[in-house]
C-alpha cells in the first residue's frame, strides 16, 4: 500500500472512531489485558460513575459486570451487535478488536449503540418479516415439488386398471428405474406421481420435465444446471438443474422418446455414474435420483431404427408399466365419468351435477383417441353448455367429435344419423395429423411443414381435436 493510501486509511480509522464516539451513547476502550484505559463521559454517566478515575485501570468486568470485551481481546473477533444487561437496564452494544501495525490485538473498543433495546424494534421486525417471507417461499417451493396424486387418484376398478395399480405399487417399493408406456392422456404422469408418493423417497422432491416442451438447445442446462457466468447473459449465481433439484427424490422424464441422441448419451452417463457437470463447469456434482420415464412412442421400434439408444432403453426399462387406453377399459367409464364431473364442477364453481345412463352409453360408443384427457375436455364443455342438473346424451352430442367414419348404412341400420360434414372433416384432419406426426417420428415442427401449416396452427389443432 502506498504511503498516501496508508495515511488515508489511518485518517478513515480515526474519523470513524471519532464519529462513532460522538453518535453513540457511550464508548469504552480496553488494553490487551482487558483493563479500562478510557471511557466517554456519556458512558460513565449511564453507568452511574461520578469519578472517571475510578474506572481507569480496572478490569472491565469490575466496571461493567456483563461485558464481553475480554472475549474480544482474547479471540480477536468482533461482536457486532449484542444486548448487554446492566442492573435493571439493557444496552445495545458492539465490540471491535484493536490491532497494531503488525496485526497483533492490543485492545478493544466498545460502543453503546442504544441505551434501550426497543430502538432495535424496527430492525428486528423487518428481519422477522424477511425470515417469515423466506420460510413461506421455501414452503411453497417444497409444496410445488410434492406430488398431488396418489393411487386413489387413478380411478378405475376394472381388471386392466387393477392389474396396473398392483404392478405400480410393487414398483413403488423399489428404487429401480421405471418406464411407463401408453397413449397420450392415459395418466402416465399421474401414475408416476403415485409411485413416488408411495415410495421410500416420498419425502423427497418430485421433479417433472416434459422433454417435448423444452427446446433442444436448453435441455442440457435444464437437466444439469448452469455454472455462474457460464455464458453471456447467464445468471452470476448459477442455476441448479433438475437432477440437483431431484436429489434424494424422483425425476420424471415425460416424452423421453423425443430426446436427441446426443443428450441421450449424457443422460445415460449420469444414470450410470450418478454424477454430472453443470454447463460451463469442470466440477463434477453428484445426485441420488430415481428416474421414472414415460412416452407414447414405440421405443423398441425406435431402438431398431437407431433413433433411440439401446443402452439407455435397457437402463430405463427395468420396470415396465403400460397404461391402458380408455377404449380398453370401458367398464370403468361410469366411475371415471362421475369422478371427473364432480372434479370439474368443483373447479368451475358450479353445483355438482349427475350423469345419466344414456350419457354413459354415449361415452362408451366413442373411441377416445385422446383418452382420459379428451374425456375430461368433453365433459367440461358439456357441463358448461347446459343448465340441467343431469348430464344427458343430447348434451354430449353437441360437443363430442366423431372418431371413426362409419358407412351411412350402418348408422341407418342402428337407427342413428350418419356423421355430419363437420365431424367428417375433423376426423380427416385427425387422421392426417396422426400420420404426419408418425412419419416425422414425433417431430412436430417437421410434421407442420409436411402438412403445410405453421407449428402454432398444428398445436392448436392438436388441442381442438383432442389429440
Amino acid at each position: 500500500m502506498t504511503s498516501r493510501g496508508e495515511t488515508l486509511r489511518q485518517l478513515a480509522s480515526q474519523s470513524l472512531l471519532s464519529h462513532f464516539a460522538d453518535l453513540c451513547d457511550g464508548t469504552v476502550i480496553v488494553d490487551a489485558d482487558a483493563n479500562v484505559v478510557w471511557m466517554s463521559d456519556r458512558y460513565l454517566g449511564r453507568l452511574g460513575i461520578d469519578v472517571p478515575a475510578a474506572a481507569i485501570g480496572r478490569p472491565i468486568e469490575e466496571v461493567i459486570p456483563n461485558s464481553l470485551m475480554r472475549q474480544v481481546v482474547e479471540s480477536g473477533r468482533p461482536i457486532m451487535v449484542d444486548i448487554m444487561d446492566f442492573g435493571d437496564d439493557a444496552f445495545v452494544v458492539t465490540r471491535l478488536p484493536l490491532r497494531d501495525a503488525g496485526g497483533k490485538v492490543v485492545g478493544a473498543v466498545g460502543f453503546m449503540l442504544y441505551d434501550d433495546p426497543r430502538h432495535l424494534t424496527p430492525v428486528v421486525a423487518r428481519f422477522q418479516r424477511l425470515r417469515a417471507d423466506l420460510a413461506e417461499a421455501e414452503r411453497k417451493l417444497v409444496a410445488e415439488r410434492r406430488t398431488r396424486y396418489s393411487f386413489t387418484s387413478f380411478v378405475g376398478l376394472g381388471p386392466a386398471c387393477a392389474e396396473l395399480k398392483q404392478a405400480a405399487r410393487r414398483a413403488a417399493r423399489t428404487s429401480a428405474s421405471v418406464l411407463i408406456l401408453g397413449e397420450t392422456g392415459t395418466g402416465k404422469e399421474l401414475l408416476a406421481q403415485s409411485i413416488h408418493a408411495a415410495s421410500p423417497r416420498a419425502a423427497g422432491a418430485f421433479v417433472a420435465v416434459n422433454i417435448a416442451a423444452v427446446p433442444e438447445t436448453l435441455l442440457e442446462a435444464e437437466f444439469f444446471g448452469v455454472a455462474p457466468g457460464a455464458y453471456t447473459g447467464a445468471d452470476r449465481r448459477g442455476r441448479e438443474g433438475k437432477f440437483k433439484l431431484a436429489d434424494g427424490g424422483t425425476l420424471f422424464l415425460d416424452e423421453i422418446g423425443d430426446m436427441s441422441l446426443a443428450l441421450q448419451a449424457k443422460l445415460l452417463r449420469t444414470l450410470q455414474e450418478r454424477e454430472f457437470e453443470p454447463v460451463g463447469s469442470n466440477r463434477l456434482e453428484t445426485a441420488d435420483v430415481r428416474v421414472i420415464a414415460a412416452t407414447s412412442r414405440d421405443l423398441e421400434k425406435m431402438v431398431a431404427e437407431g433413433a433411440f439408444r439401446a443402452d439407455l432403453y435397457y437402463r430405463l426399462n427395468v420396470i415396465r408399466l403400460e397404461t391402458p387406453p380408455l377404449r380398453a377399459r370401458t367398464e370403468d367409464m361410469p366411475l371415471l365419468a362421475e369422478y371427473l364431473v364432480e372434479q370439474i364442477c368443483r373447479r368451475q364453481g358450479i353445483a355438482v351435477r349427475g350423469i345419466g345412463a344414456d350419457a354413459i352409453a354415449r361415452l362408451r360408443r366413442h373411441g377416445w383417441p385422446g383418452n382420459v384427457r379428451e374425456l375430461s375436455n368433453v365433459l367440461e364443455r358439456a357441463l358448461l353448455m347446459t343448465d340441467s342438473d343431469l348430464l344427458e346424451a343430447a348434451d354430449l352430442d353437441r360437443v363430442m367429435p366423431s372418431v371413426a367414419v362409419e358407412p351411412a348404412w350402418r348408422a341407418a341400420a342402428e337407427g342413428r344419423a350418419p356423421a355430419g360434414l363437420a365431424e367428417t372433416v375433423a376426423q380427416a384432419e385427425r387422421r392426417a395429423i396422426h400420420a404426419a406426426i408418425e412419419a416425422c417420428h414425433g417431430n412436430k415442427a417437421k410434421a407442420a411443414r409436411m402438412l403445410g401449416i405453421s407449428r402454432a396452427a398444428l398445436y392448436e389443432k392438436i388441442a381442438v381435436l383432442g389429440l
